[in-house]
């Protein structure tokens, strides 16, 4: 990112907004204010009078020095979340769902009690426990299986989670707590690694676990900017693009959080560059224990999603090295200002040998483990919307890769050859 986007509750880019969560017969999650409680519409129609709604108590990434470890959350989310059609994530289910794929997660740890990651949590030290629980709520976006009577689960639910705790049991991060964390995820096997925390200033420790990841073929998702704090109001103005680390180092993958429309709050934080951008207002996720949901916000969250992204191209091209999956990601994104994180287009597209993934005609793991089909079969229209507007499309594919293409050489990234 090069500029500061215009005012206001605006889009990285005049790119076309995220589709709708699906068609008009399905509920539809509308993202929050970060606040004490969302807002979760549940019924058949989000704009109907009698619609129930449930609230979500909000995740968040620190916790005050003498506040109590976060209780679990019995309220379930029952609606389909926006997310989950903007990712296309029930058709990328029938190519891959990361199996075989560890992917770490840097961050407070990831509780062992929580239901649907269990049985694929590898804690490292004291990383299978999450007083804060947003380590838990990051892992259960990567890889949280389908539960009955809920429509939200994770991006790859076959694949297992590496925890590391890299901060107090409050929440509070160190750098070197990070880089340690990193490395301790690679020597256990993760081939993608998920880091939440974005600090401010550069370090030595840093630089040296991203490279010590790097020679290891594993894959750093990091948060391009810090998460919000808790009950943080406005600022006067947008704040002034900076680099965060390790997202800004070269060869991490960093990620910026959008909401359902593709728009950032003119406080957020900017980052100087940010290589996708997903999910990360209004997202729905799981507890550290109890079966109910929680809602978050946050590039962190947005880190998740990719990261987990990343675990299905790897599954799905077991040979691709992890720059390879980096560019792979970037280059089927959705055209904008920052490419915008498409789950099933990373995994449905041919490769550049002229293959596709394992699984992409036959839906191979789709059998394993069903996801919820949340539009009834119905399909999402995303596929209409580009077709329909192709000639728009190419204009902005255009601009997009007159833009992110030399932004990709100068991170390390390079286009795919054709």
């Amino acid at each position: 990112m090069n500029r500061r986007p215009r005012q206001r509750s605006r889009r990285l880019s005049p790119g076309a907004p995220l589709p709708p969560a699906a068609g008009p017969g399905a509920a539809v999650l509308l993202p929050p204010a970060l606040a004490a409680a969302a807002v979760l519409c549940v019924g058949p129609s989000a704009a109907a009078d009698a619609a129930p709604t449930v609230r979500l108590p909000v995740m968040h990434s620190v916790l005050a020095d003498d506040a109590d470890c976060t209780k679990g959350s019995t309220v379930k989310a029952t609606a389909v979340p926006w997310e989950h059609q903007s990712l296309e994530l029930l058709r990328a289910a029938g190519i891959s769902q990361g199996e075989g794929v560890k992917v770490g997660v840097v961050d407070t740890g990831v509780s062992t009690e929580a239901p649907t990651l269990a049985g694929r949590v590898e804690a490292l030290g004291g990383g299978g426990e999450d007083c804060v629980g947003h380590g838990t709520f990051v892992a259960g976006l990567i890889a949280a299986a389908p539960a009955e009577g809920v429509a939200f689960h994770g991006v790859a639910p076959r694949a297992s989670i590496v925890a590391v705790r890299a901060t107090s049991e409050h929440g509070t991060p160190s750098a070197s707590g990070v880089a340690d964390g990193i490395r301790a995820a690679v020597d256990a096997g993760a081939r993608v690694v998920e880091v939440s925390a974005a600090f401010g200033t550069r370090s030595d420790a840093l630089d040296a676990a991203v490279s010590y990841a790097a020679e290891h073929d594993a894959l750093i998702v990091a948060a391009a900017v810090p998460d919000p704090p808790s009950g943080a109001g406005a600022q006067d103005g947008a704040p002034a693009p900076r680099n965060y680390w390790p997202a800004a180092s070269p060869g991490v993958l960093s990620v910026l959080d959008v909401d359902v429309k593709g728009v950032r709050q003119d406080d957020a934080p900017l980052p100087v560059h940010a290589d996708l951008a997903a999910p990360g207002d209004g997202v729905v996720g799981i507890g550290p224990r109890d079966t109910g949901h929680f809602v978050g916000n946050g590039a962190s969250l947005a880190a998740g999603y990719v990261a987990g992204a990343a675990a299905l191209v790897r599954s799905a091209f077991p040979d691709l090295s992890a720059s390879e999956v980096a560019r792979r990601l970037i280059s089927t994104a959705y055209p904008d200002y920052v490419p915008r994180l498409d789950a099933y287009a990373a995994v449905a597209s041919v490769a550049e040998g002229g293959t596709q993934g394992a699984g992409a005609e036959a839906g191979a793991h789709g059998a394993v483990v069903r996801m919820p089909d949340p539009a009834q079969g119905e399909r999402a229209t995303r596929t209409a919307v580009l077709v329909a507007g192709a000639g728009l499309s190419v204009l902005l594919l255009a601009g997009w890769a007159a833009v992110a293409v030399p932004r990709g050489r100068a991170r390390g990234w390079r286009p795919p050859r054709h």
